[in-house]
């Protein structure tokens, strides 16, 4: 993989991250938050999309690397929501 094509992978992991927090209505940090948590929402969607049998809708394709673009959203705002719940449970709420 080229500098450009993992430069444009992180950002599309950044602006799905992004969306995916906004969506669960909590903020888990920055930028390189917002990155960590695109990919490993990807990785969690792609594998309850796998799990329940739907198909993977709008995945971009980057120097033959895919990316589901909807389930990484998907995935993203589960697991920020998840993060979310555990914070609240063990810190209290956040002002």
């Amino acid at each position: 993989m080229t500098l450009i094509g993992f430069l444009v992978l992180l950002l599309i992991a950044a602006i799905c991250g992004g969306v995916g927090q906004s969506l669960a209505g909590y903020n888990l940090g920055g930028c390189v938050v917002s990155i960590v948590v695109g990919f490993i929402g990807a990785w969690l969607g792609s594998l309850l999309a796998a799990r329940l049998g739907l198909p993977e809708l709008f995945t971009i394709n980057i120097e033959g690397k895919p990316f589901p673009i909807i389930w990484a959203i998907i995935g993203s705002a589960l697991l920020t929501f998840i993060i979310a719940l555990l914070r609240k449970a063990f810190v209290g709420p956040r002002y």
